[in-house]
């Protein structure tokens, strides 16, 4: 929507009185395990801007969660997306099929890393993408193990709740989860004990170790990992950790999953988080930023892997609808056409110079870390690094009440995370990072 102003306005308090109507309907009509980060209602939104029902207008760095890179309603997404709802909205593909479908599965083999020859699959959401990553190295392997890392978050579905690491809230009280899947240490920069320069050798090691002692590398199906973390804190690792896990995956005929469903599509500042330390997956999940706001998810991977599983195995009733397709094909589009990649690491650029700055200056920002447009700040309590999340939703909820949408993470629940749409021009960024650095001085 490129004709919504791309301003800060507020004219009522956030939220103002029709969201807090809209919000005593949602409360009486809603689940209530459905939370709300901040309820102000949405009309419009574009670009880097949310309009809600009172004409407030706030500066998002939040992008629905990494979903809308593109932007809301970026042209070639409505464009196309419109020109297949007018045509048919549903025959599942499974029953018969459509080129959109196809079209979107060639354009993810030509894009994730490798020149292999790949396939692809398509599903509605990331947990469904992961899960059926899962299926399919079971499938090729024979065997049945899982293993996952430490801040990791990969789905609320049973499966996916137990390969994620963090119980409240996404696992409290939903249990028992699915068998065979084991943790492992991640290599975590800030908090490794003997210091981030020894951070990926040891990590990788440790982890090694017990994968081999404790579960039995001839067990292992699939290592799953996020290249960076998303929900667990916006945690990179270290250097070479990566790398270390693909060899030892390679070498044991054990498949290679990136969890990208956060990372992908330009969100890093390259098409592919992975990329960074020439990573190649062996199979690939994305959804979030794939299809402009439209629910889609996919796996791409070796063919060999891929073609594994049984014909009739993979599926869903909307897995690959023809409309989010379309919308996919218009996200990759406008990635391509306004190199959003690149666009990507401006924002890095800017946002980690000025949050760097802060950092100087505010004893409670601990790290400053990330890549491309996904960065975070990880608040302490001053002099140490014990974690502090009563100053991370202070900050969070100053942000809120001045128009800025940010979102919190991290295990400790004390990471401030920034997901703007990579489309977002440089005076509402650096706006946003003003009221940031605000509500620190205010603290």
């Amino acid at each position: 929507m490129t004709d919504l102003a791309q301003e800060r306005r507020l004219v009522t308090p956030i939220p103002g009185p029709k969201s807090q109507e809209l919000l005593a309907r949602k409360t009486a009509a809603v689940a209530n395990g459905v939370g709300v980060t901040l309820p102000v209602f949405v009309t419009r939104a574009g670009g880097g801007v949310l309009q809600d029902v009172d004409g407030n207008s706030l500066i998002d760095f939040g992008s629905g969660i990494a979903v809308t890179s593109v932007g809301n309603s970026a042209e070639a997404v409505v464009r196309r997306a419109s020109a297949q709802l007018a045509d048919f909205t549903h025959t599942c593909f499974m029953v018969t099929p459509y080129e959109g479908y196809v079209e979107v599965a060639e354009a993810l083999n030509e894009l994730t890393p490798g020149d292999h020859d790949k396939r692809t699959a398509l599903f509605n959401s990331g947990a469904e993408a992961v899960e059926n990553a899962v299926k399919i190295a079971r499938a090729y392997t024979g065997r049945q193990a899982v293993v996952v890392f430490d801040h990791g978050y990969h789905g609320r579905t049973n499966l996916t709740m137990a390969l994620t690491a963090k119980n409240m809230p996404y696992k409290h009280s939903f249990g028992p989860f699915a068998p065979e899947v084991y943790r492992m240490p991640l290599a975590y920069p800030y908090r490794w004990l003997t210091g981030p320069e020894n951070c990926a050798e040891e990590a990788a090691a440790q982890a090694i170790d017990m994968i081999t002692k404790q579960v039995g590398a001839e067990n292992v199906a699939a290592i799953v990992i996020e290249p960076i973390q998303g929900e667990g804190g916006f945690i990179e690792p270290a250097k070479g950790f990566l790398p270390e896990l693909v060899d030892f995956a390679r070498a044991n005929g054990i498949v290679f999953v990136a969890d990208e469903i956060q990372t992908g599509f330009c969100r890093t500042g390259q098409w592919f988080a992975c990329e960074d330390e020439g990573v190649v997956p062996d199979l690939i999940t994305t959804a979030k930023g794939i299809a402009g706001g439209l629910p889609l998810a996919a796996v791409t991977g070796r063919a060999e892997i891929m073609d594994a599983a049984h014909s009739g195995g993979l599926g869903g009733t909307y897995g690959g609808n023809p409309v989010a397709c379309a919308g996919a094909l218009g996200a990759i589009e406008t990635m391509k056409e306004q190199d959003l990649a690149a666009k990507a690491r401006r924002i890095g650029e800017i946002m980690l110079g000025r949050l760097r700055g802060m950092q100087e200056k505010f004893d409670v920002i601990g790290d400053v870390r990330g890549r491309g447009a996904m960065i975070a700040i990880e608040l302490v309590e001053p002099g140490g690094k014990n974690p502090n999340p009563a100053v991370t939703a202070a900050v969070a909820k100053a942000c809120h009440a001045e128009g800025l949408v940010v979102l919190t993470c991290g295990t400790y629940g004390n990471v401030l995370r920034f997901l703007p749409p990579l489309v977002i021009g440089e005076d509402l960024l650096n706006e946003g990072l003003d009221i940031i650095e605000g509500a620190f001085a205010r603290l």
